[in-house]
């Protein structure tokens, strides 16, 4: 080969490894769950799903556990600010941001997960408005299994719930457990195990996943599965970062996303029989609510949607939309 031929020929591969190198995007994730919660996997699948639908052009890594030091309540400000390009975020330890977040989290609203998807046809379009005016884009959502109490003592009657010392984790909680008689104390997840710990708190709400995350058995003996609030995650990236790749990339992330939704919803569901299953395995004592007791939660509840519709006016129309739909 001729000495022009064979600087030639450097001189291309020189220029497509720097084109391929440019074209490589990495994105660190930020979730605050554990490496084995069911939330962080289906992270993992859908980073791992992503690198091939993209070649390796997009290649996503998961830090679990708040590896990044971003907390739970400063997931949707730390994507809109580009502190990093992609997390997953619990979507009602957003409300400090936009109060219509919260609409899911209003008690019994959408006890099932039927109900949820339902409710989610109309709260959709809103979130995506929402999150689009954080610069940020959601790529899907999920919800966590039905929001449980676990508690020192089993709760039977509203009574069982007086003075309890509960952590919730935002304001339709607090308000919740506050009518209850209890005494509710609102904190991210990675506080709860430690406040356990320190006698700060007595129960908590939350789901079996989470239960079994923080080892519960440790702290409580007893959980309750009220299923009394819906909770959904949703993944989130920031719009700058989105808007850099070429639009061929955005439509197969897109689809990936679609296409792996619908089994991450299958997950959550198969998750709570698991959990639920590990907690009684380590001598958590679970039981459903009596009717007597539904009926004297649900009577609590129902004045809370109609205090939450006068203070936050752009979720009536949601709320209403999917109540006649339900109804």
């Amino acid at each position: 080969m001729k000495q022009g031929s064979i600087a030639a020929t450097a001189a291309f591969a020189v220029s497509v490894a720097a084109t391929s190198a440019w074209a490589e995007t990495k994105w660190d994730m930020s979730i605050v769950w554990p490496e084995g919660n069911f939330h962080t996997q289906n992270a993992m699948a859908f980073a791992d799903a992503v690198k091939e639908a993209t070649d390796g052009e997009v290649v996503i890594t998961v830090h679990s556990g708040g590896a990044l030091g971003i907390k739970g309540p400063e997931g949707m400000a730390a994507v809109r600010d580009g502190l990093v390009p992609i997390a997953e975020i619990l979507l009602n330890q957003q409300v400090g941001e936009a109060p219509v977040l919260g609409i899911e989290t209003l008690p019994f609203l959408a006890p099932t997960m039927a109900d949820l998807a339902l409710l989610h046809k109309f709260y959709r379009p809103k979130l995506d408005e929402v999150a689009a005016g954080m610069n940020q884009k959601i790529l899907y959502m999920v919800p966590w299994p039905g929001q449980a109490v676990f508690a020192p003592n089993a709760i039977n009657t509203v009574e069982d719930l007086k003075g309890l010392t509960i952590r919730v984790v935002d304001s339709n909680g607090n308000d919740f457990f506050g009518a209850l008689g209890a005494t509710p104390i609102q904190m991210p997840w990675g506080e709860v195990v430690p406040s356990l710990a320190a006698g700060t708190i007595k129960g908590v709400t939350t789901s079996s996943s989470s239960g079994v995350d923080g080892a519960f058995w440790e702290f409580t003996k007893y959980m309750s599965t009220f299923n009394w609030q819906a909770s959904s995650n949703i993944m989130s990236v920031n719009l700058d970062a989105w808007n850099a790749l070429p639009l061929e990339t955005q439509q197969k992330i897109e689809e990936t996303a679609a296409s792996l939704e619908g089994q991450f919803w299958l997950n959550s569901r198969a998750e709570d029989d698991k959990k639920i299953a590990t907690l009684k395995e380590n001598g958590v004592e679970v039981s459903a609510p009596s009717p007597e007791l539904s009926a004297a939660l649900l009577e609590k509840a129902l004045p809370l949607w109609d205090a939450y519709k006068a203070r936050v006016p752009e979720a009536a129309p949601i709320i209403d939309a999917y109540l006649t739909l339900r109804n």
